[in-house]
């Protein structure tokens, strides 16, 4: 059986997952995505994660936030600022992914930011995600989607 693209690696899921705990930390008290990307450096889990995908993650998401903000805003019948703060820190991951990483499938972009929602987010902030990259996918991955 070949190995998985790195798209789909465990490494990369990883990366995801701590790059939503830094973006998480990020919209508490913002700083500079180098000074994040620091701080989660000796992170439990950095081992297992793809270092270089999680420094593309935190750079690229506070790079980009205010386009990535905008783009939010067109997909959702609320305010970016007035959303929950771990289903916020997926939704811009996702976005990001689908904006700024085309080798990265849209269902992997979606599913990626949805599992890290079921397991960190309220109850049903899944569902939300869910609607919402989909929106999004189909305006920005029309090919794809």
């Amino acid at each position: 059986m070949a190995s998985q693209p790195q798209q789909f690696s465990g490494a990369r899921s990883v990366a995801r997952k701590l790059a939503l705990q830094a973006l998480y930390r990020w919209q508490l008290n913002e700083c500079s995505w180098q000074d994040l990307v620091q701080e989660f450096a000796d992170a439990e889990d950095m081992p297992r994660a793809d270092r270089d995908y999680f420094h593309v993650l935190i750079e690229g998401v506070v790079g980009s936030h205010q386009r990535l903000e905008e783009q939010l805003a067109g997909c959702t019948d609320r305010e970016p600022r007035l959303l929950d703060p771990i289903e916020h820190a997926a939704l811009l991951i996702g976005l990001y992914e689908l904006v700024f990483e085309p080798e990265v499938p849209f269902r992997t972009a979606i599913s990626e930011a949805v599992q890290l929602t079921k397991r960190f987010g309220a109850t049903d902030g899944h569902k939300f995600v869910n609607a919402v990259l989909d929106r999004a996918a189909r305006t920005l991955r029309p090919a794809e989607h």
